[in-house]
C-alpha cells in the first residue's frame, strides 16, 4: 500500500515538474517572440493612444490649414507640405507677432513620442508635460518657430525621420523668402524622440562619414546652425531599460536585439567631432545618456552646457521636464539657462 502511495506521489510530482517546465518554456518563448517582434507591444500602445495623439502615417494634413493670430498675439501658419516622399511631411511656422517681415533667428523643433505617436499639433504621448506652452514661450523670446512632423512606425524606421528632417531643411531653404525665415541663424531643438533626431542631425551636418552612413546629403552647413537643444535623448542603447529598448529597438528594426553596427549607426555620440554644433543638453529620465554625450562633447572640445538637476541639486526630474517651466522652479532655471545659451549663439 505504501508503495502505491509513493508511486502516486512520484507521478504527481513528475506531472507538476513537467507542467512547470512547459509553463516556463512558454513564458520564455512568448518573451522572445515579443522582444523580436516589438511592434506587437508598440502597436498595442498605439491603439490605446488613438484619439489622444496622432499615431498614423498620413499624406493629408492632420487639420485644416490655417493662417491666424493666436490669443497670445503670435501669428501661425499651419500644415505646410514640405515633401512628397514620406507621410506626415507637414510643418507649422509660428511668428512672435503679425509683423512677419522682422528678421529673427529660426528655431526648428522636433516633437517626441517614441517614434510611434505624437505630432506638432498634439505633442508627445510619453512626456509628463505639454510642450505647447514651452514652444510659445521660446517663440516669444524672439524666434520664428518651425515645428516639424515626421513618419512613424510600423511602416517607417530609422533613419527615415532624419532623412525627412533634411527634406524639411531643403524646403525651408528654398522657401525662406516666402516665409520670412532667417536660415543663417538656426537653432534646432528636439524633445525625447525629437531629441534623438536633433542629436543625429548634429552629426549629419558636421561629420561627412555619418551623413554617408545614413545616406544623407546635408541641406544645412554647420555655420548656419548656431546651436542645438537636445532635450533628454536616449542614445546609449546598451544601458537602456527594457521599456526603452522596446521603443527604440522597434524604431530601428522591430527587435530589441540590435547588432553592434546598428547601435553604432543609431548612437551618434560615437560620431561626435570637434566640428559638432554648440549644444545644450537637458538630462532627466535619460541623464545617463546626456552625461555620456557631455563627455563626448568635452573630449572633442565642443562648446556646450549640460543641465542635469540630479547632479546639480539631487533632484530627479520627469522626462522632458523643461516644458514645465511655467510652474516649476527647477524647470524655469533650466529654461532660462537654455535661452541664455542659444540667444548668445544667434547674436554672434
Amino acid at each position: 500500500m505504501n508503495t502505491v502511495k509513493a508511486n502516486k506521489k512520484h507521478r504527481l510530482l513528475e506531472g507538476l515538474l513537467i507542467t512547470l517546465f512547459v509553463i516556463a518554456a512558454l513564458a520564455i518563448g512568448i518573451f522572445f517572440l515579443l522582444m523580436t517582434h516589438t511592434q506587437i507591444i508598440v502597436g498595442a500602445i498605439q491603439n490605446l493612444s488613438q484619439g489622444t495623439v496622432n499615431t498614423k502615417n498620413l499624406y493629408e494634413p492632420l487639420h485644416e490649414p490655417v493662417q491666424t493670430t493666436k490669443d497670445n498675439g503670435q501669428f501661425i501658419i499651419t500644415e505646410i507640405h514640405y515633401s512628397d516622399d514620406f507621410p506626415n511631411s507637414f510643418l507649422d511656422i509660428t511668428y512672435p507677432d503679425e509683423n512677419v517681415d522682422v528678421r529673427r533667428p529660426t528655431m526648428i523643433y522636433f516633437h517626441g513620442g517614441g517614434f510611434f505617436g505624437g505630432s506638432k499639433c498634439d505633442g508627445d504621448p510619453l512626456a509628463e508635460s505639454d510642450a505647447t506652452s514651452l514652444l510659445d514661450d521660446i517663440c516669444s523670446e524672439g524666434f520664428n518657430l518651425v515645428n516639424i512632423d515626421y513618419a512613424l512606425v510600423p511602416e517607417y524606421h530609422f533613419p527615415t525621420p532624419v532623412i525627412q528632417a533634411n527634406e524639411a531643411f531643403l524646403f525651408l531653404m528654398d522657401h525662406a523668402e516666402e516665409y520670412h525665415l532667417n536660415m543663417e541663424q538656426i537653432v534646432i531643438m528636439g524633445s525625447s524622440a525629437g531629441a534623438i533626431i536633433t542629436s543625429q542631425i548634429g552629426s549629419v551636418i558636421t561629420n561627412p562619414e555619418y551623413a554617408a552612413l545614413l545616406g544623407i546629403n546635408p541641406a544645412l552647413k554647420p555655420e548656419q546652425v548656431k546651436a542645438l537643444v537636445i532635450d533628454d535623448a536616449p542614445l546609449a542603447y546598451d544601458k537602456f531599460s527594457l521599456e526603452t529598448k522596446i521603443l527604440v529597438g522597434n524604431y530601428v528594426k522591430g527587435s530589441i536585439f540590435l547588432s553592434k553596427e546598428e547601435v553604432k549607426k543609431y548612437n551618434n555620440t560615437m560620431w561626435i567631432t570637434e566640428d559638432y554644433i554648440p549644444s545644450v543638453l537637458l538630462g532627466s529620465e535619460y541623464y545617463v545618456d546626456m552625461r555620456e554625450m557631455d563627455t563626448a562633447l568635452e573630449d572633442s572640445g565642443v562648446e556646450h552646457e549640460l543641465i542635469d538637476p540630479l547632479a546639480e541639486k539631487n533632484i530627479l526630474m520627469p522626462h522632458c521636464f523643461v516644458a514645465n517651466e511655467r510652474v516649476d522652479e527647477t524647470a524655469k532655471d533650466a529654461y532660462n539657462r537654455m535661452i541664455a545659451f542659444i540667444s548668445q549663439k544667434v547674436s554672434n
